[in-house]
């Protein structure tokens, strides 16, 4: 068989012809540059064998040949010249602050990356092999480096810069810094050095963006983990990436004070150390979530930019371990003893968690981890609603029976209104978590509260309030004497209205609510003047006296000035030692008193007292003036035991 060559038109013009044949090899050599070698050669053959004058293309493949096998030993050497120096490179300046030399070495791995690439299955093993054996002591290399990398520019958390102002809110149990009662310790733990503010969680600051790498090691890192991934050890730049910032995030729970705690460790924390430790918490999930795992997202972002898939995963195993740690703190919380005490800080703890749950749905891919996280949530306001409930028995059911001597304010009604009053704080997320039943609307009374237009929080304390108030009148049956029960309950039916009145309650419960209850404080107070005050005054009326003013018996009226100064003595001496410890109400009782007592006594002293004055012994009998009665009232409701007749010697 007779093969035919067929030419390659020539151009007119004599030489232009060989002109382009030699372009047309350039381009054929240009257009199969990117072939493995093998392939490349069986093309040229076949070409050549319909012109020979492109039989010296072959030639020029060996030249480009030998230009690789050059640029692929340069290679070769920078990547040798690093492992055959490793302990002195590794000593000298490092790499992200040595660009031409990481450079270099960067170009290095490329060139042998590009070359791995263009070599068919075929190839000459032994190019191969020394091309894998370099880009593995490469990859050894660019691991190191990255690790090192990370760890070096690391920036440390400034906690401090990171915190708003703390809102510290009053929660008094006591009077006048007095102590809670000890035989009410049961009803909830107090912490008498400490317990009497509760502080809501500190705020971050403006600027919470933080770089938690230095910016300019985040582009070395990049080079770096591009290399890595084109070259198949993907898995080894995750594995570093991973295990350097998990570290990292370790260290900022650790200067964020969350420590590593089991759940039965957690729940075998006094009071007073887990209050701290959530408090601590709730910062840490602040500035966890708000802060750190962003800057992680950002980072992992950067870092990995153009590779869905690994940028994902390194988020979600370097963060893993860390929201893990704080949700089984959270989790510790939810599922521990509940005691009213706990319910502000379970309920900032829920606040916060809910508050950055939507952050985490965002940029946490892991299913389990987000399952976690919703669960702890759901644990935390079952937690606070349970605690609320335990808080609504204690104040239903405590039953310590001791008087208060002198009629004032009880501690409970100190400790419930002052928790109630920071309830309100609380009083949006309380609406989620709380309801109120029909049967639990049925036991309030009807009395014109707008009680189905109430919000649940609002009804909740409204019933709260009116068990304060039966436990109160339950408590005021230890007093024997009638009017000291008046003056017990005024005390502290006027203490939980000045609380509601003064504060965000009046508009839960309403203007109608505060009405009612003053009604009740004049009532009570209406009771005291009757039951204290009826004897003294039936002393000075006219019956059983025997006759006109006149002619009236001198003995009946002996009897009766001496009958009304035993009694007054006796009031007097009594209540200066019981206490009204709101200024108002006490003025207005002392004035009450004055209006009925001084107009009838200055009465009865005109009607018959110059039947007396004139005989002898007359100050026996009359002792004191109308002006000297209306001096001694001022005294009464201080809290002070007085003794009259000191008082009487000063007076005059």
């Amino acid at each position: 068989m007779t093969t035919t060559t067929t030419s390659i038109p020539a151009a007119a013009g004599g030489g232009g012809g060989e002109d382009r044949v030699l372009a047309a090899a350039q381009h054929i050599v240009k257009s199969l540059g990117n072939t493995p070698k093998e392939v490349r050669e069986d093309m040229l053959l076949i070409f050549s064998s319909f012109d020979n004058r492109l039989s010296n293309l072959t030639s020029m493949i060996s030249d480009e040949s030998k230009a690789d096998d050059d640029r692929f030993d340069a290679a070769e050497k920078v990547i040798f010249r690093w492992e055959a120096n490793h302990d002195a490179m590794r000593s000298a300046v490092p790499w992200e602050e040595s660009p031409n030399e990481s450079a270099e070495y960067l170009l290095a791995v490329d060139e042998i990356l590009g070359l791995m690439e263009g070599l068919s299955v075929g190839s000459d093993h032994e190019i191969s092999d020394r091309a894998e054996n370099a880009i593995q002591i490469a990859m050894s290399r660019l691991e190191d480096e990255f690790r090192h990398i990370l760890i070096r520019n690391t920036v440390p958390l400034d906690s401090e810069r990171l915190y708003g102002s703390i809102r510290r809110v009053s929660l008094s149990f006591a009077s006048h810094d007095g102590d809670f009662a000890e035989e009410f310790e049961s009803f909830g733990e107090v912490d008498r050095d400490a317990g009497r503010f509760h502080e809501r969680g500190g705020s971050l600051g403006d600027d919470v963006c933080v770089d938690l790498i230095h910016p300019d090691a985040v582009v070395e890192l990049k080079e770096i983990a591009y290399r890595m991934i084109r070259s198949g050890y993907e898995k080894e730049c995750v594995q570093v990436y991973s295990s350097v910032r998990r570290d990292a995030l370790d260290e900022c729970l650790v200067i964020l004070g969350v420590e590593k705690l089991s759940i039965e460790e957690v729940q075998k924390i006094e009071w007073k150390l887990l209050d701290e430790k959530m408090k601590k918490w709730i910062h840490a999930v602040k500035i966890g979530v708000r802060v750190l795992l962003f800057g992680e997202r950002r980072l992992s972002d950067q870092i990995f930019e153009g590779t869905d898939e690994t940028r994902e995963i390194c988020f979600n195993e370097t963060t893993k371990g860390c929201i893990m740690q704080l949700l089984n703190f959270g989790e510790a919380v939810a599922i521990g003893k509940r005691s009213p005490e706990k319910l502000f800080r379970i309920l900032d703890m829920y606040d916060v968690l809910a508050d950055v749950y939507p952050d985490l749905e965002q940029m946490v891919g892991d299913e389990f981890v987000l399952a976690e996280a919703k669960g702890v949530l759901d644990g935390l306001g079952d937690a606070a609603r349970g605690t609320f409930a335990e808080f609504e028995n204690a104040v239903q059911g405590e039953a310590s029976k001791k008087p208060m001597l002198s009629g004032e304010i009880h501690p409970i009604s100190r400790y419930v209104m002052n928790y109630v009053r920071l309830l309100v704080d609380y009083s949006e997320t309380l609406n989620l978590l709380l309801d109120t039943g029909d049967d639990e609307l049925q036991s309030l009374p009807n009395d014109d509260l707008g009680i189905e237009s109430m919000s649940p929080i609002g009804r909740r304390l409204l019933l709260l309030i009116n068990n304060l108030e039966s436990n109160l009148g339950e408590k005021s049956k230890v007093y024997e004497d009638g009017a000291l029960q008046c003056v017990f309950m005024m005390n502290n039916i006027q203490y939980i209205v000045q609380k509601v009145k003064d504060s965000e309650l009046r508009k839960l419960l309403g203007d109608n609510w505060v009405r009612k209850r003053r009604g009740q404080v004049r009532q009570y107070a209406t009771g005291y003047l009757r039951a204290a005050w009826s004897k003294a005054l039936s002393c000075l009326k006219d019956e059983g006296i025997g006759g006109s003013t006149s002619n009236a018996s001198k003995m009946a009226l002996k009897e009766r000035f001496k009958n009304f100064n035993a009694n007054f003595e006796d009031l007097y001496r009594t209540q200066t030692a019981w206490k009204v410890p709101d200024a108002q109400l006490r003025e207005e009782l002392r004035i009450s008193i004055s209006e009925k007592v001084i107009p009838a006594y200055r009465s009865f002293m005109g009607r018959f007292g110059n039947q007396l004055e004139s005989g002898r012994h007359a100050g026996k009998y009359i002792k004191y003036t109308a002006d000297d009665l209306e001096s001694y009232v001022l005294d009464l409701f201080e809290g002070t035991p007085c003794v009259l007749h000191h008082l009487r010697r000063k007076s005059t």
